[in-house]
């Protein structure tokens, strides 16, 4: 096991939800934590927990779908710090509808952030953990890439799209004694959905009801991702719902498409979804 115990760790999306309960399991390690966010005053929050749980640092504000914001807090930690032993790639945002209803700026505003920010963290501190001489990578990705629910499209494939990069970075890192672990959640309580977008009522009452619901809690989940760092694994799916239904799809692709089809085309499919939150199996 790689211990995490007083390393250097950046964290983007760090101003509140799941980046704030990574940053607090982290502080209890005794970490030096570069909290990031384009939230500053939520990142400044966060900070402050930091160093009351054991932990120290210093807030950065990025925005992650700005490449030169990015290669700007990459050249700033391996400045000041000397090395930075862990990239969290963290930040995330939602927007959810059917394809072809979802605006296409709703498209670009996400991918900007979920997909095209983590690619900025790893391209700008890649090329420095390898002159270090190694490091850690965890993106923050969800079982929407892996499980691909309907009225999802934005968030599902730009999930899906981390969870092929991160698989990528894994075999091209090995020689570089670079690890990558994906986090691959179902559905938890945070602060996702304080900017979601939505084209209807329904999906705005699913998502709430997912996370009021939910049977894991964020400080559960960040537990679950920095063991499955410090254990050097590739894939990180906290939840018992998510392992079983990512392992049936796995097991038999063919069923788990027909049966999701059979269920999209029913006039119960919502009814059906909003039960299964309720019920906290998502």
């Amino acid at each position: 096991m790689h211990r995490l115990d007083g390393k250097n760790i950046v964290l983007t999306g760090g101003g509140s939800g799941l980046g704030r309960e990574l940053a607090l399991t982290l502080a209890r390690k005794g970490c030096r934590i570069g909290v990031c966010d384009i939230n500053v005053e939520g990142a400044e929050e966060t900070l402050d927990m930091v160093k009351s749980a054991g932990g120290s640092g210093e807030v950065l504000r990025v925005d992650v779908s700005r490449p030169e914001q990015v290669e700007a807090m990459a050249g700033h930690f391996f400045s000041e710090w000397g090395r930075v032993d862990l990239l969290i790639n963290n930040a995330g945002v939602v927007s959810v509808g059917f394809v072809g209803e979802i605006k296409l700026e709703d498209w670009q505003w996400l991918f900007g952030v979920n997909f095209w920010g983590m690619l900025h963290g790893c391209h700008s501190f890649i090329p420095r953990m390898k002159t270090q001489g190694g490091g850690h990578i965890l993106n923050v990705a969800s079982a929407a890439g892996l499980l691909c629910m309907m009225e999802m499209g934005p968030y599902n494939t730009a999930k899906a799209a981390i969870i092929s990069l991160s698989e990528t970075l894994r075999w091209e890192l090995a020689p570089d004694k670079i690890g990558v672990t994906v986090l691959c959640p179902m559905f938890f309580n945070t602060h996702l959905l304080d900017n979601m977008r939505y084209t209807d009522q329904f999906e705005c009452d699913f998502a709430h009801s997912t996370f009021e619901h939910a049977r894991m809690t964020a400080d559960q989940v960040a537990a679950k991702a920095i063991k499955a760092v410090e254990k050097r694994r590739l894939y990180c799916v906290p939840q018992g719902t998510g392992k079983f239904f990512w392992g049936v799809k796995r097991i038999s692709p063919s069923f788990f498409s027909g049966l999701m089809s059979f269920i999209n085309r029913t006039p119960v499919a919502r009814p059906i979804y909003m039960l299964l939150a309720r019920l906290g199996l998502l």
